[in-house]
């Protein structure tokens, strides 16, 4: 018994060793502890090179971040959304040059010149909901059906379709509801059976509060006065196009693995979502489908920040290289722009 204690002694040492020297733990060290935490993986070729989690799903019980903790993915979710229209191309049931008042009955006027396509890549000049809806404290939370009520009752648009690009969560709420036309299902029914359960991705769902259950749920958390509250839940989190997928890092290889095989659309069909999309000036602009796109040292990058009431996470593609970062988060901070940083300084520290 003795010597299984003292065996026991050496490995929780070694194991702490480890972490203590492991320069992404040094990067993520603010997310240990009885604090909102993350969990975080580096993809190579096909394998896990990096997988840790870090901190509490839940402060209140002490639930550790573990392998399959589920975090709310926030804008990651466009991804999603994006390749569930794109699947409703390929089987023929839309066009991406639908315009929006051919799909809905009663949608503005302005709406005979936004296309689908205008949605995917923000370029659409839809008011954004969220100017409209305060995103606080969860009363009566708005739905996808519910944004478009909103834009029902608005008279102009931020601009011409095509003309700018602004990025829009409306849009995305507006592309949920046009898969749930065209497909005859909800667009949780859709995404689970097309693109979830075909990739293996048994833990990932579209969240609707009483219809389905999150496991292994990490709840979010809001910094006041230095303490963390949880502030899970908001106004606007129950609206499903834009941000409302539930997902962790196990299911996330799976999703990226089908991108690098073509599992589920055409290979030149996906190599559109990562492609710049063009304003009708010819003017390329730095999003695809779902994708934000950057050059990194001469190579493309394809990534998605996500930042919703409580949760910051990116999803970060390197497809040349195959190699991708995930990190996700429940908890707050810091700026959505500054998750960027944050995943290129992981991938320095891997080099």
């Amino acid at each position: 018994m003795k010597k299984s204690l003292q065996v026991l002694t050496i490995f929780l040492m070694l194991t702490a060793c480890t972490k203590s020297t492991d320069p992404i733990a040094t990067i993520l060290q603010h997310y240990q502890g009885e604090k909102p935490g993350a969990a975080v993986a580096i993809i190579k070729d096909g394998k896990f090179v990096y997988h840790e989690s870090f901190g509490l799903a839940e402060l209140e019980t002490k639930t550790a971040v573990h392998e399959h903790s589920n975090f709310r993915l926030a804008s990651v979710s466009k991804q999603f959304t994006a390749t569930a229209i794109l699947l409703l191309e390929k089987d023929g049931l839309i066009d991406l040059d639908w315009s929006m008042d051919d799909i809905f009955e009663d949608f503005p006027a302005y709406g005979q010149d936004i296309r689908i396509h205008h949605l995917l890549n923000h370029t659409s000049g839809l008011w954004d909901y969220e100017d409209f809806v305060p995103d606080t404290a969860m009363v009566n939370q708005l739905m996808d059906e519910g944004v478009l009520d909103i834009i029902r009752q608005t008279e102009t648009v931020y601009f011409p379709a095509g003309e700018e690009y602004r990025y829009s969560n409306t849009a995305y709420a507006l592309l949920a509801l046009i898969v749930e036309k065209y497909s005859g299902k909800s667009f949780p029914a859709f995404l689970n059976e097309r693109i979830f359960t075909p990739l293996g991705m048994s833990n990932t769902l579209a969240y609707v509060k009483g219809v389905n259950t999150v496991p292994n749920r990490a709840f979010g958390y809001s910094k006041e006065e230095k303490l963390w509250v949880q502030q899970d839940q908001s106004s606007t989190s129950a609206v499903l196009g834009d941000g409302g997928i539930y997902s962790n890092v196990p299911d996330l290889f799976k999703w990226d693995q089908a991108l690098h095989h073509a599992s589920l659309l055409l290979a030149e069909t996906i190599e559109l979502m990562f492609t710049k999309s063009n304003l009708n000036d010819g003017t390329e602009i730095d999003y695809g489908m779902g994708w934000h796109l950057k050059t990194l040292d001469g190579k493309k990058v394809v990534y998605h920040t996500g930042s919703t009431t409580s949760f910051r996470n990116i999803f970060y593609r390197i497809p040349s290289e195959k190699l991708s970062i995930i990190i996700l988060t429940n908890r707050n901070e810091p700026e959505e722009e500054e998750m960027v940083g944050l995943a290129e300084k992981v991938l320095t520290a891997m080099k």
